[in-house]
């Protein structure tokens, strides 16, 4: 196997690299999976990079609510992620995949990026984040990841409405009241006595905008 073979992925030696995106609501565990994943490959002896964007400790990492953390490079709105794989191939780098946490707030062309980096370089991508916003619409890069990917999984962690019916939506709270209208994204976080805060719920006490006993 050449040099250059060798620095460029090795997707091929598994007959082509996989896009594929790994969506659920808040508290789902996307994170802890992404971290899990991080892990799986490199145990194996594979090379690969860990992106975010906009994660909840607002630092370039990824961190969890049981309390894992890993060095991430931050996705700006810049950044090329082909033109960053390949910078690390010029520098001697092998890279076999990415680990793209938070998928849902990286750009449309972050998101055909990803499949150029598939189907081009025979580089995985593993793709996590939610699929809608606090209005329950699709954010526009889980829109794409949708039509685009190889592979699209619900996380099977189950997450559950205060009324213990499944949460499939995330609720933006502001002042003890479910939001309809504002910024898709918003950073805030899930304790009762954040200024924003966001709680998962069915869609029944979602479209009520009943948030049971946590107002």
């Amino acid at each position: 196997m050449s040099a250059a073979c060798f620095a460029a992925g090795d997707g091929r030696l598994r007959h082509g690299a996989a896009l594929k995106f790994f969506w659920g609501p808040m508290d789902c565990g996307k994170s802890t999976m992404a971290l899990q994943m991080n892990y799986n490959h490199a145990r194996q002896g594979r090379r690969g990079l860990v992106l975010t964007r906009i994660d909840r400790s607002l630092g370039p990492q990824i961190t969890t609510r049981i309390g894992l953390a890993h060095e991430a490079i931050e996705v700006t709105e810049e950044l090329d992620l082909c033109e960053l794989v390949r910078s690390r191939w010029a520098a001697g780098i092998r890279v076999d995949y990415l680990i793209c946490d938070e998928a849902c707030f990286y750009t449309v062309p972050h998101i055909e990026q990803m499949a150029e980096l598939v189907d081009r370089y025979d580089v995985d991508v593993f793709a996590f984040g939610l699929a809608s916003d606090f209005r329950s619409c699709l954010f526009p890069a889980a829109q794409r990841l949708f039509e685009l990917a190889d592979e699209v999984s619900r996380i099977q962690v189950e997450v559950l409405c205060w009324c213990g019916r499944p949460g499939l939506l995330n609720a933006r709270v502001v002042a003890g009241t479910v939001a309809r209208e504002g910024e898709q994204v918003v950073i805030g976080d899930t304790v009762d006595e954040a200024e924003v805060r966001y709680q998962v719920l069915c869609r029944r006490h979602y479209r009520n905008g009943d948030l049971g006993g946590n107002r």
